[in-house]
This record gives C-alpha cells, structure tokens and sequence, in this order.
C-alpha cells in the first residue's frame, strides 16, 4: 500500500504541474492577445473596405481579387515572419539591421522574387476564374493582372522593412518572435497592402491611359529587379530552395484565394438582401488577421520546436503543444468579441439584441475556424519536417491563405444560419 508520505509527494507534484501548465497558458494567452491586439488596426483595412465599395463596384473582378491581394501578402509576408523567427532561434539571422548574415539577405531576395512571380501567377489565375465566374472580358484579365503586380510590388516599398523590424525588436527584448512578429506584421501589412489595392484602382480608373502608362512602367522596373536577383542568385542553394519549395505552396494559394473572391461575392450579395450591414465589412480583415495569427502561432512555435527538438515529428505530439494552442485560440475569442463591440460602437447601433446575434454569428464564426485552422497548421509542419523540406516555407503561406477562405466560407455560414 502506498505511504502517505508518497500520497503528499504524488499530490505536490500534480499540484506543481497544474501551475505549471496555468503559467505556461497564461504566458501564451499574454502574448498571443498582445500580438493580436495590433489586429484592431485591420479594422481600419476593414473601414477602408467598407467607405470605398464604389470603387470595387467599377468592374466585377475588383472586390473578387481583394481576398487575392490580402493572401499573397499573407502567404509571402508568412515565409518572410516565420523564417526569421526560427533564424533567430537557432542563430542563422542576426538581430541587426545592418551587416547581417547571407542567409538574410538571399531570404530578402527570396521574398521579393516570390512576390512578383506569385503576383503573375494568381493574376492569371484570377483571370481564369474571371472569365468562367464573374463576367471578366480578355480586356479584364489583363486589367487584372496589372493591377495584382503593381498593387503587390508598391506595398514591397513598406512591408519588408515593417516585419523586419518587428522580429528584431521582439527578440531583442525577450519575447517569442514565432508568436508576435506573423500577428502583428500581418495586420499592419493588411492596412498597407489594402490602402495600395485602393490606390491603384483610383489611379487605374480615373487616370485611364494616363495610369495604364504609369502601372505598366512601375511593373516593368518590377520585373528588372527581380530578374537581376534571379540571375545573381541562381547557384545560391538557400535562395533556389526557398523558391522551389513556395512554388509548391503557389499552385494551391492560386486556387483557394480565388474560391475566396467567389464566397466574398456571396457574402457581398447576401448583405445586400439583408441591407447592407457595413459592420460585416469593417470586422472583415480583422477576422482573417487573427485566425492566420493563430495558425501562424500554432504552426511557427511548431516548427521551433522541431527545429530543437523539442517534439517529435509525429501528430501525435500535438499533446505537448496544447498550451500554445490554447493560449493563441483564447486570445482569439477575446479579440472577435472586441470587434464585434468596436465595430458596432462605430456605426453608433446601440441595439442589444443586434450586438448579442452579431457576436453569436462571430463566436460560430471563430468556432468553425479556429479548429480547421490548428489541426491544418500543425499538420502541414509536421508533414513537411518529415519530408525533409523546411516547414517555414510551407505552414504560414499555407495556413495563411487557407484561413481566408475558411474564415470567408465559416463567415458565410454563420451570418446565414444565426439570424
């Protein structure tokens, strides 16, 4: 029979364990809504949606390509994040701004390679689906891939300097970068890539030949660039490496962003019926922000922890990964529940029961979403840390774009069945 000195001692550390299980969500749940916290700024990318909806309604394929432009932000801005913060981690990148490793800067060279040769390609692709779907002409579809490469190389002036910054000072003052850099920067970099969208439509609607001459000249300067990086870099393994293995990825983010634009028309259309609901709009953004911070917390703390050794490479060890799950979807519940409060707060709807179904249609929304979202994005890690490719070029660009459509598509659902 056991002794009541083994009785106290099995008790003192189940007791010992539970704290440190509370401590270890708590410090997750502390940093996930701290970098989820700057997903209030894509409210005013949401904001933006709603005030210029008159510039979407100038061609059918505007508001279709918008889920497009936010996903190749997503998904490069996603590589660009997570391969810093592992770099960080293990050493590889250093936390400087000047006179770093070589490995930064075929990365940065990587990045906005993929950026024009991702914009190309799910501009044709949107091009296809515009033809099939949303009425486009061949004029369209060049229109349309114009617009998708001029739009993605103006936001490469401001975002790649941004998620630098964040991964350096995040790790420099202790925090974890897996956790904070992707939330942040990608809501930041929504704002940008948002108000870079809406410039480039006004300039290519109302400068008409005028704005063809200028787009047409920014894209080929583009186009130089990334040809001298291509050509420079070609023997470089790290740079070829990056560039084979998003190419995989690119195929499948060409077609889930374009399933999105079909379910945000259906969105659009539904609201219309219903009256509008500009409040759907402004929350919009901000929605798929914080469900790719959470796969981007779930899959990049991941794949640290692969990297170290710290789990196997099985699904299984999903177990030893519970408190970053758990810290990063209870910080998402609070921010969904935030939006849903600050967007009715700002068209002054004051009616209770309007507040209550709107969270209600929120809440079902972060449901539906969240759970795809980590199983997703710990999956994919795990699967490509066993196939020998670098899980940082898959899991966030992945988890990334699908999170748009899931959140577009679980969106969908909820407003449609919770009325």
């Amino acid at each position: 029979m056991p002794k009541d000195g083994d009785d106290i001692k099995w008790m003192e550390v189940a007791v010992m364990t539970v704290r440190t299980i509370i401590s270890g969500l708590m410090a997750s749940l502390g940093q996930s809504v701290l970098s989820m916290s700057f997903d209030l700024a894509g409210m005013l990318a949401g904001t933006l949606l709603a005030l210029y909806l008159g510039v979407f309604a100038l061609a059918p394929w505007t508001l279709a390509l918008f889920p497009g432009v936010l996903s190749i932000r997503g998904a490069i801005g996603g590589l660009f994040s997570g391969r810093l913060s592992t770099a960080l981690h293990v050493g590889t990148i250093r936390a400087s701004y000047t006179k770093n490793t070589k490995s930064f800067y075929l990365l940065l060279h990587a990045v906005i390679t993929l950026t024009f040769v991702s914009s190309v390609v799910l501009g044709l692709a949107a091009s296809l689906f515009g033809l099939v779907l949303w009425k486009a002409t061949i004029t369209d579809s060049v229109d349309m891939l114009m617009v998708m490469v001029t739009t993605m190389g103006l936001s490469l002036i401001f975002i790649p300097p941004i998620t630098i910054g964040v991964s350096i000072l995040s790790f420099k003052h202790g925090l974890d970068p897996d956790v904070m850099v992707y939330p942040i920067t990608s809501t930041t970099d929504d704002v940008i890539v948002t108000v870079c969208y809406i410039l480039v439509l006004n300039i290519f609607f109302w400068l008409t030949q005028l704005g063809r001459y200028l787009m047409v000249s920014f894209d080929l300067i583009f186009f130089s660039i990334v040809f001298y990086f291509s050509i420079k870099n070609y023997g470089e393994r790290e740079f070829m490496k990056t560039v084979k293995e998003f190419l995989l990825t690119l195929l499948l983010v060409a077609f889930i962003v374009n399933v999105t634009g079909s379910f945000l028309n259906r969105i659009h259309e539904y609201l219309q019926v219903v009256g509008g609901k500009p409040e759907v709009y402004v929350v919009y953004p901000a929605l798929i922000d914080t469900l790719g911070g959470v796969g981007s917390i779930v899959g990049s703390t991941a794949t640290t922890k692969l990297a170290l050794g710290l789990i196997s490479s099985s699904f299984s060890s999903i177990r030893k990964h519970l408190i970053e799950i758990g810290g990063a979807w209870l910080a998402s519940l609070v921010m969904f529940t935030i939006y849903s409060i600050i967007s009715f707060l700002t068209y002054k709807i004051t009616a209770l029961d309007d507040l209550m179904l709107f969270m209600a249609q929120l809440l079902v929304t972060n449901l539906l979403a969240v759970s795809l979202i980590v199983i997703i994005s710990f999956t994919v890690a795990i699967f490509t840390y066993r196939r020998g490719w670098d899980p940082d070029n898959f899991v966030i660009p992945i988890e990334s774009s699908l999170a748009d459509g899931i959140t577009t598509i679980s969106l969908l659902i909820a407003l449609t069945m919770i009325v």
